[in-house]
């Protein structure tokens, strides 16, 4: 190893770093306003040798009322992450990205991510280049009518001066990835074994505060089960204004928009409303099996092993509790935007193996491979995958995982007459094209209808410009029934080879409309016509 006579520092732009101080001689040389800065070290820093960095950090309150997006520091509701701090070393998530400007500058396009097996890359976690798995151990002081928060356990609080500190330890490394917030919570608690769950809120805002209790609960259970031991003795969820509208989650630690989940307002009478404050809930305490213990590196493709992987415990998590009636309308929900966000891309579109952090593709697309692959070999399978995933990645270092280590191990799972599932799903681009043409019915006595349906489909692959060549059909489709209120009166599964289709099917209770996958399982590019009204006979 080379000593190292510059460090390099790079900084958000919106946030100013004052006081800066090495216990050595350092003297400024990049001090560029953007955000990047160097200092030059005498004497150099020579390997496995050590330095310390204290800084001091202004926040000024932005948009109208300090309600800017982005305001960290307010006076009742102050969150603020790692990405606001200090970064060690050149950080390629902040050079320029927009074309135009690079033109400008006379930099050619930016490819957004390296290759999926680059080894560079892979070096790197997705969430952070300058540091893997960090101790962690912070004092929070704040206000004395508020509570301060961060990552870990709370070892103590104190009063001084009128001001209140609260000091966090962590019992184990975490990655470089953590948030402070602070303000006039109150708080609601509750218990999921040994782990102690709490909710942080403004007062007024109870709407839904058992709903996410839940949804701890019912993700813990579900996912130990599954994946293997949550690694914290807590789970807390935390309120933020709706500056934003998001949540996020850090170790134990999950700061929740009030937008999204306290003030939500979920209809239980209304079949077609979701509990989203419940989902939302899930998906981030999945990330603490996906993103917390297992986290890939840097290169295309890497989020499917955090966000593909947390959409798909959600779901579970979701069908488990609410059941499966309850899916249709978030896989449709997830396939519009898909295919509104694919129809907006820019760039290029890539299979969701090696997508380049785009989110219509990691999140929507992700609900839907994954929902169909657990729908087609069965979720004990592909939890059986998930197991072994982390099993062997769980908590290391570098190299970090890329998606082929998800991706064999689903294939390893998968049935031989199943294995093309796995290219079409997560190595390629593949849209059909259902559609119902007619459906009639007939009655036969005791309450039945005799149904049949008349159908077409169509396969086709695009490339990352869009452009597309018909497949052959040889696939394992649903056809169904409904009744009035849009529930199942008849569901099976037919081998689809050709591209005209014929179905009888015999239901009990009066049909209403039938089609092709009725559930929305399959990328349809046209999904409203996958259902038809059904005819029945002039009386």
């Amino acid at each position: 190893m080379a000593p190292i006579s510059e460090i390099f520092i790079s900084q958000e732009e919106n946030v100013g770093m004052k006081q800066v101080h090495f216990n050595r001689i350092a003297t400024p040389a990049i001090q560029d306003k953007k955000g990047f800065y160097s200092y030059k070290l005498s004497p150099v820093l020579e390997a496995g040798d050590k330095i310390a960095l204290d800084f001091e950090l202004e926040f000024a309150p932005k948009g109208v009322a300090g309600m800017g997006s982005d305001s960290h520091i307010l006076y009742n509701g102050t969150f603020l992450n790692s990405g606001s701090f200090p970064h060690i070393g050149y950080q390629p998530i902040m050079e320029l990205s927009d074309e135009k400007e690079r033109k400008k500058h006379g930099l050619a396009d930016k490819e957004r991510m390296a290759e999926r097996d680059d080894p560079k890359g892979l070096s790197n976690s997705y969430i952070a280049h300058d540091a893997d798995w960090i101790r962690f151990d912070a004092t929070v002081s704040t206000s004395a009518d508020q509570i301060g928060i961060a990552p870990g356990l709370l070892d103590k609080e104190w009063t001084d001066k009128g001001r209140r500190y609260f000091h966090y330890t962590m019992d184990k490394p975490i990655l470089n990835f953590f948030a402070f917030l602070s303000a006039r919570y109150s708080v609601k608690k509750a218990q999921w074994n040994d782990v102690a769950i709490e909710i942080d809120y403004q007062k007024g805002h109870e709407y839904n505060l058992d709903r996410m209790i839940k949804g701890v609960q019912e993700s813990l259970t579900y996912y130990t089960q599954n994946f293997g031991p949550y690694q914290h003795k807590m789970v807390r969820i935390i309120e933020f204004p709706r500056y934003a509208s998001f949540a996020q989650a850090f170790p134990n630690t999950i700061p929740f928009s009030e937008s999204i989940g306290f003030i939500a307002r979920v209809d239980d009478q209304d079949p077609k409303d979701l509990d989203y404050p419940f989902y939302v809930t899930a998906h981030e305490v999945a990330h603490q099996w996906w993103g917390h213990q297992v986290v890939s590196g840097d290169t295309k493709g890497a989020t499917i092993l955090v966000e593909t992987l947390a959409q798909y415990s959600a779901l579970m998590v979701m069908e488990k509790t609410y059941g499966k009636d309850k899916m249709r309308k978030f896989l449709k929900y997830e396939l519009d935007r898909y295919l509104m966000g694919r129809g907006q891309e820019r760039k290029k579109e890539l299979p969701i193996a090696f997508n380049e952090n785009q989110g219509y593709i990691h999140y929507a697309k992700g609900s839907l491979v994954m929902y169909l692959l657990q729908d087609q070999i069965g979720q004990d399978k592909v939890n059986q995958a998930l197991r072994a995933v982390i099993a062997q990645h769980a908590n290391q270092g570098a190299p970090y995982p890329s998606s082929k280590v998800l991706v064999d191990a689903l294939r390893k799972v998968t049935p031989k007459d199943k294995q093309a599932l796995i290219a079409d799903l997560f190595e390629s681009i593949v849209l059909f094209e259902n559609r119902a043409l007619s459906a009639n019915a007939k009655s036969v006595g005791n309450g039945q209808y005799e149904v049949t349906l008349t159908a077409s489909s169509n396969k086709l692959k695009a490339d990352e410009l869009g452009a597309e060549k018909e497949l052959p059909l040889h696939d394992w489709i649903d056809i169904g029934v409904d009744d009035k209120d849009g529930k199942p009166l008849f569901r099976e599964r037919k081998l689809i080879d050709r591209k005209d289709l014929t179905f009888t099917m015999l239901v009990k209770g009066e049909p209403a409309k039938a089609g092709i996958d009725p559930d929305n399982k399959y990328i349809d590019r046209k999904p409203e016509d996958n259902l038809i009204k059904v005819e029945m006979p002039i009386k």
